[in-house]
């Protein structure tokens, strides 16, 4: 991993080669040094990230359009436009998309442990099965559903 430089990435572009489809989602790359990983997500409306756990990162979304509902350590909340979501690591919780509008956001962790493997990883795969092994492979846990 290279030190940050100086400059702009722009909005929707990606920054060192880093575009990836996560299950219907984009990400673009927006930094990455050791300290974090900062991307820029589009989620089209009905798609989400099931409720997970990330053990060794804090994750924080900001929303710059749209609206997320959230399951935040077992209790339902939603964030909107200019909305700051902070995720402390072994906070449960879940990201969905139920309106009928595409939601934008920048999303960063901190640290940035092997994220960026993990999203070269699963880019493209359909397989959910294949993608929660994958994951837990990358410390980020997804917890089985309700029953």
């Amino acid at each position: 991993m290279q030190g940050m430089t100086a400059g702009i990435t722009a909005a929707g572009q990606p920054v060192g080669g880093g575009a990836w489809n996560i299950l219907g989602q984009t990400y673009h790359l927006k930094a990455e040094t050791e300290s974090c990983f900062i991307f820029e997500t589009l989620f089209p409306p009905g798609t989400f990230v099931p409720p997970h756990i990330h053990p060794t990162q804090d994750e924080f979304i900001y929303v710059l359009e749209g609206r997320f509902d959230l399951e935040l350590d077992g209790k339902p909340e939603q964030a909107g436009p200019g909305d700051l979501v902070r995720l402390p690591r072994n906070i449960p919780h879940g990201i969905f998309n139920n309106t009928e509008a595409p939601v934008k956001a920048v999303f960063w962790v901190t640290p940035a442990r092997s994220l960026r493997r993990l999203f070269e990883s699963i880019h493209n795969l359909t397989d959910k099965e294949e993608v929660v092994r994958i994951s837990a492979e990358h410390e980020v846990n997804f917890l089985p559903p309700p029953a």
